[in-house]
């Protein structure tokens, strides 16, 4: 049988047989307000993660990106073009499911800017959602591919 490696939430490899993967398509939002990038904490490792996640059926790639930042952090937002994708393999260890991650990033506008309180957040896996100076972050700061997450939001800032 078939392995893939897989990214655990720790940040190890962990291999995985191929037939126990889940597809899951998510999208993210990049979203910069002067200089500051949007945030949220994954729950389980409290590392950074960009707000977003998994796309419901019938719902677009967009459609999920204004409705995840709506529920992670309470704002509006305006979605802008799709700046990145990309797929990879992961390891959820509380629910030991193994996926294949198909994932969009699009550049957002803020139409608000207050954020949820911590106690608000209508999500499993993220909290505190809050506004953080771009270059006061580092790709180890984030859950997965930090380096590319502030890639990406000091890209944006330029904009």
């Amino acid at each position: 049988m078939a392995t893939v490696e897989c990214v655990a939430l720790d940040g190890s490899k962990r291999l995985v047989d191929a037939d126990r993967l889940i597809v899951r398509p998510a999208a993210y939002a990049i979203i910069v307000n002067e200089g500051r990038l949007l945030l949220v904490r994954l729950r389980p490792t409290m590392k950074f993660h960009l707000p977003g996640g998994g796309i419901e059926p019938g719902e677009t790639p967009e459609e999920t990106v204004r409705r995840e930042v709506r529920e992670e952090t309470g704002i509006e937002i305006e979605v802008g073009p799709l700046a990145h994708y990309e797929e990879f393999c992961f390891y959820y260890d509380p629910s030991d499911r193994a996926y294949r991650g198909k994932h969009w990033y699009y550049l957002c506008r803020p139409l608000t800017t207050t954020l949820l309180g911590r106690e608000e957040v209508e999500d499993g896996s993220a909290e505190e959602p809050g506004w953080f100076a771009c270059d006061s972050l580092a790709a180890e700061d984030f859950q997965i591919a930090g380096e590319k997450m502030l890639e990406l939001a000091r890209a944006a800032t330029r904009a």
